[in-house]
């Protein structure tokens, strides 16, 4: 009579026990790798950020201090204390109107097609 019996549960058997607890491993696994993917893109974002950023600070200083040396060159040539950086800032105000009349966003959107496309699946190390 032991084949209807409530007493023996099959769920209780030493394999089902071994592949409950490989697969709760495995879950747990998988679980910690998506932690540690997620970790990794974004110390990598966090380096990026911080590189650009101190790459564009630096290039910044070396914008405003050539511009001021230009002017200052500017300056000695014409033999005034502030004619040079007028020039200077007359270049700067005619790069803005063409800016603003002549260039159209479509080619900023053309040139940030070409240097952003598919750079999501060029980035992604995992195969599919």
């Amino acid at each position: 009579m032991a084949l209807f019996s409530t007493e023996d549960d099959t769920s209780k058997t030493p394999r089902t026990d071994n592949l409950m607890g490989n697969l709760m491993g495995y879950l747990d696994t998988r679980i910690d790798l998506v932690r540690l993917e997620a970790q990794e893109k974004v110390k990598t974002a966090f380096v990026g950020t911080v590189h650009g950023v101190t790459l564009g600070l630096i290039g910044l200083l070396f914008f405003v201090f050539l511009n001021l040396f230009i002017a200052l060159l500017l300056n000695d040539v014409l033999h005034s204390p502030y004619w040079g950086f007028g020039i200077v800032a007359g270049f700067y105000l005619l790069l803005l109107v063409i800016f603003l009349v002549g260039i159209d966003k479509k080619l900023f959107q053309g040139l940030a097609d070409k240097l952003l496309n598919n750079t999501i699946y060029k980035s992604d190390k995992r195969q599919a």
